[in-house]
């Protein structure tokens, strides 16, 4: 199909209802938009992608965060100036247990990690970041694909991130997430 041809179905403002019926519809890409209405479409993770993820998620375990707050590829609803926006991170940890949903709050997030693929390097290191700053998530975490997989660390200060650490993922996971004020 053209992008006419979608273009022409698509509606004039996209909502998140929108966005959960074209990914029910479109199991192969990732859709989210900006608090701005900027609509983004993504294939979906690789294998190396999800191998970070994974080992993300089993540090967090081995930890003893509970598995009912940490999750991988959810949609969080991002407020913004101009509406609310769906943003669907590659993890997510909550200071607690989240009603089911498919877009939720962001009101008990501590962390967002982010894993940089091939063409998402700009929406993950600067306009998420922004975003998410601006909703006043505590922590976000991206994670770049490079050899080291490195992680840069930013913490909130004010209205704005701040780079806490920036290290290769393998001296991530040789530490504890109380390390990290992830509870």
């Amino acid at each position: 199909m053209s992008s006419e041809a979608v273009g022409r179905h698509m509606p004039p403002v996209v909502t998140l209802d929108d966005l959960t019926a074209m990914m029910a519809a479109d199991q192969h890409h990732r859709y989210e938009i900006s608090p701005e209405g900027v609509l983004s479409i993504m294939p979906p993770p690789g294998y190396a992608h999800a191998i970070i993820a994974t080992r993300l998620m089993v540090w967090l375990a081995t930890a003893g965060v509970p598995a009912e707050r940490v999750a991988q590829a959810v949609g969080l609803r991002v407020p913004g100036r101009n509406g609310v926006g769906g943003r669907i991170p590659d993890l997510v940890v909550w200071s607690r247990a989240q009603a089911d949903g498919v877009w939720l709050p962001i009101t008990d997030v501590l962390l967002v990690v982010e894993i940089i693929s091939p063409g998402s390097e700009g929406i993950d290191t600067v306009t998420k970041r922004i975003e998410y700053a601006a909703a006043g998530i505590p922590q976000y975490w991206v994670v770049d694909q490079d050899a080291a997989q490195t992680v840069t660390m930013h913490r909130l200060a004010g209205d704005h991130y701040a780079v806490q650490a920036t290290m290769p993922l393998a001296w991530l996971l040789n530490t504890g997430p109380a390390e990290h004020d992830l509870g």
